[in-house]
């Protein structure tokens, strides 16, 4: 059976939802809201895309899109009614309005709790999750403060960004039964879901998805969820098979120098244990600078304050030796603080125009 619980309420049936708590704070209205549109039979939503395919836009996706992919989901992960599930996610958002659907459409009760980094601190003793989805940087979070709560769930889906290699480690380390998504809003939500292990993640489409490439190798998907419409990415990937592929990086992040193609994404997973050797506390990213005779050069752009300039040599050196001449960055910028999006990703082009 469906359940909100949201603060001190328990709410299920349309008349639950008919007038909104007073004691309600922002998130928990956002998703009382939310729910009360779908218990309506309302058939159309409005959300916030990413990026994925283009310049961030608002879209409209119709309720047979989300109940699609709610359906496949809960096919793939074989979910039960009355399976307890946890919102950390924000509902504004496609991954937190998934989540709520998830729960209607599976018939499972769903505690919503602010969005933090630590999520497990904010669920009652009482309620005892099975399925969450998070990003990772809430699962980075919640291995040091609470790996006991993240061992106990059955299913936790990881999506939003990519993971990092010593993340991904870490998650192996402790045996989870952790899965890495991939989709994006116009598709609500995923649409290929992988189980976490060594190496690679090779990622299987939901049943009921079609998937193809352009010419510059970069994912397109057809299916229900996308309105049965091809919706073309700029995500590069490497199939395996009809239905199976390798996340390679994003189309237009990769960096031609001198008529050598290089994938930042796959490069930074290379770096990362070096990078953080010496700036454990500092994001980072690649990208592709001007250059008159390369056309364009790598560089490494490290979050962190700029007299550390002599650490950032010291770091060019040790690079130079587990990198190609042709991937080790040309430069290392050092920016005091990175751009982000309101979801905490990294905005490349505008933090790189900080240098």
């Amino acid at each position: 059976m469906f359940e909100l619980l949201i603060g001190k309420h328990r709410l299920s049936s349309p008349q639950d939802f008919e007038n909104a708590p007073d004691d309600l704070k922002s998130f928990e209205k956002e998703a009382f809201d939310f729910c009360k549109d779908w218990l309506s039979d309302k058939q159309s939503f409005e959300l916030h895309t990413s990026g994925s395919t283009g310049t961030p836009k608002l879209i409209q996706v119709s309720r047979e899109q989300m109940e699609s992919s709610a359906r496949a989901t809960g096919a793939y992960f074989g979910i039960n009614p009355g399976t307890e599930l946890l919102c950390c996610m924000n509902t504004a958002y496609i991954a937190g309005k998934m989540m709520l659907v998830r729960a209607m459409v599976w018939k499972c009760p769903i505690l919503v709790i602010e969005p933090s980094s630590k999520p497990f601190e904010n669920v009652p003793p009482r309620f005892d999750p099975m399925f969450v989805a998070m990003v990772p940087l809430q699962v980075e979070a919640s291995i040091l403060s609470d790996p006991q709560s993240l061992q106990k769930l059955s299913f936790l889906l990881i999506g939003g960004a990519p993971v990092s290699e010593k993340l991904q480690n870490k998650i192996l380390d402790l045996g989870l039964n952790a899965f890495q998504s991939y989709g994006m809003t116009e598709t609500v939500s995923h649409i290929a879901i992988a189980p976490y292990a060594a190496g690679d993640f090779i990622y299987e489409a939901l049943p009921g998805v079609e998937l193809g490439q352009d010419e510059r190798g970069a994912i397109w998907v057809k299916a229900t969820m996308s309105n049965n419409q091809k919706v073309q990415t700029n995500d590069l990937v490497e199939f395996l098979g009809e239905k199976r592929f390798k996340w390679l990086g994003r189309a237009d992040y990769t960096v031609n120098s001198g008529g050598i193609k290089l994938h930042p994404d796959l490069l930074e997973r290379k770096i990362e244990s070096i990078v953080t050797t010496y700036f454990p506390e500092s994001h980072f990213f690649l990208i592709g600078e001007q250059d008159e005779k390369l056309g364009q050069k790598l560089v490494l752009v490290i979050e962190a304050p700029k007299n550390l300039e002599e650490k950032a040599s010291i770091l060019h050196n040790a690079l130079s030796s587990k990198l190609t001449k042709y991937e080790l960055p040309k430069s290392i910028y050092l920016i005091e603080q990175f751009k982000r999006t309101p979801t905490g990703k990294i905005k490349r082009l505008e933090s790189f125009k900080l240098r």
